[in-house]
């Protein structure tokens, strides 16, 4: 691997960490910016880059490093009732950088962001349900309700920030 692209999956996995700390804690499942950057990851960096750069954030969170919410670490996160948050992160950064390369101007970056955004409440739901003896009702209400208008406008965000990158040339290049 080259290290420019050595470079830019430790940003983003850098950027998913800072994101967790930029918190609010409103019950189970705090309002961060973690999802700002996955979305943002698989928008800028090819598939197996945004794939590697969320498998990184994992394994730091795993190892310890006090890179999830709250400044915590452990492996206790990744089966506790945010788990599937997390282990989202790399599927739906995978699956927006797939579809979002070849996805031309910002409205389809912006819907390709808002299904990312999808998988993430998909997995991150049904963690929370199985984690609430199978009350799927309250794990929605919990994990998913407080959040749509957020996420909406981190997609959004995100593919304005996409673009604007794009403009200036920094973005993937196609290989």
């Amino acid at each position: 691997m080259k290290a420019e692209n050595i470079t830019k999956v430790a940003l983003f996995a850098a950027l998913t960490a800072v994101g967790a700390q930029i918190s609010i804690p409103i019950g189970t499942v705090p309002v961060t910016l973690q999802a700002l950057f996955v979305l943002l990851c698989g928008m800028l960096l090819e598939p197996k880059l945004a794939l590697a750069s969320q498998l990184i954030y994992l394994l730091m969170g795993a190892i310890g490093l006090p890179v999830f919410a709250g400044f915590k670490g452990g492996l206790a996160h990744l089966y506790g009732p945010t788990a599937g948050y997390l282990w989202s992160f790399p599927i739906a950064s995978l699956m927006v950088s797939k579809f979002s390369f070849s996805a031309k101007g910002f409205l389809k970056k912006l819907l390709w962001g808002l299904v990312g955004i999808g998988v993430i409440y998909f997995l991150g739901w049904s963690r929370l349900g199985f984690f609430l003896h199978g009350d799927f009702h309250k794990a929605f209400h919990i994990g998913v309700v407080p959040f749509v208008g957020i996420d909406v406008a981190k997609a959004f965000l995100a593919s304005v920030i996409a673009e604007k990158v794009k403009v200036f040339g920094v973005a993937r290049q196609k290989a």
